[in-house]
C-alpha cells in the first residue's frame, strides 16, 4: 500500500529486489496500492501478478482500519494467484471497532496464504527491547518458478535457528508478564490514556476544519494538509509557529504527500498543550 511503513520499502530496495527509483518517486518492481481520501483509504487490489503483498492494519501511518469484508477481498484474492500476504499486526491492541479483526486469521482460508506478525512494541512499550512474534502457518504454501507448492514452515524453521540467537531471557520475562492479569491491566490502563490523547488530537483538528482520519482504532492520527499544502511545508508550519512537530506524509510514499502523522504516543498535558497551540495558527 502506499503510503506504507517506509521499512517495506526499503528493506526490498536494500536487498536488491527492485530496480532504479522512477520520476514519479516509486521504486520499479513493487506494485503500489494508492490509498487515500478518494478509495477512503482501502487498497484497490494490485492491478497486475505480483507474488508478496504487505499489509498493516490498524495502519501505520495513516491510522485507518480493514473490515473483514474487505480483508477477505485480499485473502480471496491471494488464493486465486498463489500470492502471499505479510499481514504486520502491530496495533492489534488499539482496536475498538466491532468488525475490525485483530488476526488475518479470522478470515477464512488465510492460513493458507497469510504470514502475521506483531510487536511487543506498540502493545507494550517494547520499543527498545525488540521482542515480536511471527506466525507461519503449517498449511501455508509457496510456489517455485514452476509452479509447484512449497512449504513455507519449515524454510522459516530454518532461517531462524540459522540467523537468529533468540531474544534475551530479562525481554522473555518481560513479554511473558505482558499476558499475566496484572500486564493485561496495565496495559488496558495506557492504551486507553493513548486513545484518549488520541480522540483530543482528532476532535481540535476537526474543529479547526481539517480533514482528519485514523486515531478511532489507531493512535495515528492522518491530517490533509491546509490550502494544498505539501508536507514540509505543513511540518515547518507547526515546527515554526507553534513548536509541534508530526511526520510529513511524504516520507511514507508518493501517495502521503499532502498529509501529516501526528502521534497519540504522548502525555495528556502535551497532547493538550499542542492542540491549544495548533489552533491559535492561520492557515
Amino acid at each position: 500500500t502506499d503510503p506504507v511503513y517506509t521499512v517495506y520499502v526499503d528493506t526490498n530496495v536494500m536487498s536488491g529486489r527492485t530496480g532504479e527509483m522512477k520520476d514519479d518517486g516509486m521504486y520499479e518492481g513493487l506494485t503500489y496500492l494508492k490509498c487515500n481520501s478518494d478509495n477512503d483509504f482501502v487498497p484497490e487490489l494490485p492491478s497486475e501478478p505480483v507474488d508478496i503483498i504487505y499489509l498493516c492494519y490498524p495502519n501505520n501511518p495513516t491510522g485507518t482500519t480493514l473490515t473483514k469484508d474487505q480483508l477477505k477481498v485480499f485473502v480471496d484474492y491471494a488464493k486465486e494467484n498463489n500470492a502471499l500476504i505479510l499481514f504486520d499486526a502491530a496495533y492489534v491492541a488499539f482496536i475498538n471497532e466491532d468488525d475490525v479483526p485483530h488476526s488475518i486469521y479470522e478470515i477464512e482460508g488465510a492460513k493458507e496464504v497469510a504470514i502475521e506478525f506483531k510487536s511487543f512494541s506498540k502493545t507494550a512499550g517494547f520499543t527498545g527491547t525488540r521482542c515480536a512474534y511471527t506466525v507461519v502457518p503449517k498449511e501455508l504454501m509457496g510456489y517455485d518458478s514452476k509452479g509447484n507448492e512449497v512449504e513455507i514452515n519449515p524454510l522459516w524453521n530454518r532461517r531462524q535457528t540459522t540467523k537468529f540467537n533468540g531474544v534475551s531471557y530479562p525481554v522473555q520475562k518481560a513479554a511473558e508478564a505482558v499476558y499475566s492479569d496484572e500486564g493485561k491491566k496495565q496495559i488496558g490502563e495506557i492504551i486507553e490514556y493513548y486513545m484518549e490523547n488520541a480522540k483530543i488530537i482528532r476532535k481540535s483538528l476537526t474543529d479547526l476544519g481539517l480533514d482528519v482520519y485514523g486515531g478511532v482504532s489507531s493512535p495515528y492520527i492522518w491530517v490533509k494538509t491546509p490550502n494544498d499544502m505539501d508536507s514540509w511545508a505543513f511540518f515547518d508550519l507547526l515546527l515554526n509557529e507553534a513548536n509541534v512537530i508530526g511526520t510529513p506524509g511524504s516520507g511514507f510514499g508518493p501517495s502521503g504527500e499532502g498529509y501529516l502523522r501526528l502521534t497519540a504516543f504522548n502525555t495528556l498535558e502535551n497532547t493538550k498543550e499542542a492542540m491549544d497551540r495548533i489552533s491559535k495558527l492561520e492557515f
